[in-house]
């Protein structure tokens, strides 16, 4: 058997799976405060799901590591981040409407699956990816919103 590839110890997990909690937890009230149906909770637990799959990813399956002449079991453990990318697809798909000629819950759709992407870094131990991105979508998200609708605001009067 090959000697252990990666390893999570107990308190960098526990770090990793609450600072995913932490970070999805504040996209999440960002989406609150603006009144959107997934908020606080939602983008928490999408977050501490993505890092526990992240973390498992990298730790979980020590035990099936061995030479390839001892067993015919392979891990490629970057399937399970590609399959959490995809399930949040559909996730983020049941959030977008269409009615009467307008579309909305885009940016509740990609806050959810760029929340997934934080939980996931944060679950692999990304760090400063995790951080950055957290940051960046909350500017995105508040801070950017007046401009927002301001570009909205002009291109309505710009197609009058």
């Amino acid at each position: 058997m090959i000697s252990s590839v990666a390893t999570v110890g107990s308190l960098d997990l526990v770090g990793r799976l609450l600072l995913a909690s932490l970070l999805g937890g504040l996209l999440g009230a960002e989406r609150e405060l603006d009144g959107q149906e997934a908020g606080f909770r939602t983008h928490l637990l999408l977050a501490l799901g993505a890092a526990l799959f992240g973390a498992m990813s990298i730790g979980a399956f020590d035990g099936f590591i061995a030479d390839s002449s001892d067993t015919n079991v392979r891990v490629d453990v970057t399937r399970i981040a590609s399959y959490v990318a995809a399930g949040i697809g559909f996730i983020g798909g049941g959030t977008i409407l269409k009615h009467r000629g307008t579309i909305t819950g885009i940016t509740t759709a990609t806050s959810l699956w760029t929340t997934a992407a934080v939980g996931l870094a944060a679950g692999l131990g990304f760090w400063l990816g995790s951080l950055t991105t957290a940051l960046i979508a909350l500017v995105a998200l508040r801070a950017l919103k007046p401009l927002s609708t301001w570009l909205a605001n002009r291109s309505r009067s710009m197609n009058e």
